[in-house]
């Protein structure tokens, strides 16, 4: 753990240059610092915290394979949060290919909703269960594509370029995506609503994940 705290400040470009030149332990720092990112883009996809775990362990099992392929053009946390969309996208089609009915832990329609009222107390939202039925109804007709730039501009805090680059679309959509799903959400809820981090990633998932990904690289 001494090992680690040394390398807490690094960036993750020079964490990953350690990590190649040997010190595999210290892919737990990335694990930790991108997990809260691909949580919630795995929610905002309407995954199940189940499913969305599993996604999540997929992705940093492929970005540690490709980290030799990792040029650092862009920034790592667009780089995973890309391979996590694939993943999401992937697993959709098979389900969709196999025509399989979702179940408890496939696509959740009811997922927890990402935002609340400004002028309201995160907790007291939560606990709002009327709200709360407000918002996943609200949320619930908002598209995926609307929906996603949503987590990654207003959750994730990405900026427009990373946004834009996550996504694979220009700017200007990320741009018009956002002020669009601010209106639907709008006209749904009668409200201005914010983001906030309703579905942070626990820290004991965290802890849980770090084991996970650990002992597969490790085998």
């Amino acid at each position: 753990m001494a090992d680690l705290k040394q390398f807490e400040h690094h960036t993750d470009w020079q964490i990953i240059q350690e990590i190649l030149a040997g010190k595999t332990a210290l892919f737990e720092l990335l694990i930790r610092r991108n997990n809260p990112f691909l949580y919630k883009t795995g929610r905002s996809c309407n995954y199940s915290r189940e499913d969305t775990e599993d996604l999540m362990q997929e992705t940093f099992i492929s970005a540690y394979a490709a980290l030799p392929k990792f040029e650092n053009r862009s920034s790592f946390r667009t780089w995973i949060i890309r391979i996590m969309l694939n993943k999401c996208h992937r697993r959709r089609e098979k389900l969709s290919f196999s025509k399989e009915q979702a179940g408890e832990k496939a696509i959740n329609e009811n997922a927890i909703p990402m935002y609340s009222s400004e002028h309201s107390d995160t907790g007291k939202a939560v606990a709002n269960k009327e709200l709360r039925h407000v918002i996943e109804n609200a949320l619930s007709r908002v598209p995926e594509e609307y929906r996603l730039v949503f987590s990654l501009r207003e959750i994730s805090g990405l900026n427009v370029a990373e946004t834009a680059e996550a996504l694979e679309i220009s700017e200007a959509n990320v741009k018009t995506r956002l002020s669009r799903a601010k209106n639907m959400l709008r006209k749904e809820i009668e409200k201005t609503y914010t983001a906030e981090e309703l579905f942070g990633f626990n820290l004991v998932y965290c802890d849980a994940m770090v084991e996970r990904v650990m002992s597969r690289i490790k085998s």
